[in-house]
């Protein structure tokens, strides 16, 4: 099977038409039916139902579509690789994460690894599990780093527990609760330690219910038969932080999120303590460029650092 061949079947499937996959690939529309063509004459089946309406996998091209996919990411791979090795072009690293984990982990090893390889490009995807579990399977990342927890298995990094990908623990990390530095605005203090009916009766600022972390504190309230005080609903990560600093109500976020930020102060979760695992993932069947595995190296290296209140390494 030709490269060119599958990487307009592919953008075909994307596309759901061949005018807009031919567009995306800089091709006139006969030549782009061509190459269609000249794969289904290779493979002996159809691989599109075509109608007015756009262009359909058939059950066939169904079946194709995530082996073309892998074909291509190592075909990108291959030549990222040997690009690096003779030295064409600057090397290229493309990592997902959570958000969750953007304003910390990946922060401390994106600058870490920056300080060291300098001249190697970073692409960075924050995204949820489900999105980074997509890419990486797409071959459009490296290597992610997403979080897993023991009482919600079907949550937030299942799909990345596929025989597509791999998953090293990194560390376990508890989830805390924080306050602005000096005081909420209604004159409340933080203990050192809160209980989960406690921080029921606190104003909090709330996540998106797009975050696992947001699902993971709704349904730990709801098992408890706990109503949580809601100040702000639906904020992404840094306005949540922006507004506790502010004193408009506390939050549940990761140990780590804390670190380094003087306007916030912390105290443990507990009656119940909810934590999750950090782990790495990496797909199976594909070979790791130069850079990736340098970047592979830089995050394992990186995880003792991360030791600390809350924060747990799980790597020997």
């Amino acid at each position: 099977m030709r490269i060119d061949h599958l990487q307009a079947f592919d953008a075909a499937a994307r596309q759901g038409t061949f005018t807009r996959a031919a567009e995306e690939l800089f091709l006139t529309q006969p030549s782009f039916s061509r190459k269609i063509a000249g794969l289904e004459a290779e493979l002996g089946a159809a691989l599109f139902d075509r109608g007015r309406g756009g262009a359909a996998l058939t059950a066939a091209g169904e079946a194709l579509l995530p082996i073309a996919r892998r074909i291509l990411a190592d075909e990108r791979s291959a030549r990222r690789t040997l690009d690096e090795l003779a030295g064409l072009r600057r090397g290229l690293v493309r990592i997902g994460a959570p958000p969750t984990l953007c304003v910390s982990l990946v922060a401390d090893v994106l600058a870490a690894f920056h300080a060291r390889h300098p001249e190697i490009e970073l692409h960075v995807l924050e995204a949820g599990a489900h999105t980074l579990a997509e890419a990486l399977e797409a071959g459009d990342l490296d290597l992610a780093l997403t979080v897993t927890r023991e009482d919600r298995p079907g949550a937030d990094g299942a799909r990345l527990v596929a025989d597509e990908a791999r998953l090293v623990p990194l560390l376990r990390e508890e989830l805390v609760v924080v306050a602005s530095a000096q005081r909420l605005h209604d004159g409340t203090t933080l203990p050192d330690e809160v209980t989960l009916a406690e921080l029921a009766a606190l104003p909090q600022v709330a996540f998106n219910r797009s975050y696992e972390l947001r699902a993971s504190t709704d349904a730990a309230f709801a098992a408890h038969g706990l109503t949580p005080r809601i100040a702000v609903e639906g904020a992404e990560m840094d306005a949540v932080l922006r507004f506790v600093e502010r004193g408009i109500g506390v939050a549940v976020v990761p140990a780590m999120v804390v670190r380094g930020r003087a306007g916030l102060r912390s105290a443990r979760l507990v009656r119940p303590a909810l934590e999750r695992t950090v782990n790495l993932a990496l797909r199976r069947d594909a070979q790791a460029s130069a850079a990736a595995a340098a970047m592979h190296e830089m995050v394992l290296a990186s995880v003792p650092a991360m030791a600390g209140p809350g924060v747990v390494p799980l790597l020997s």
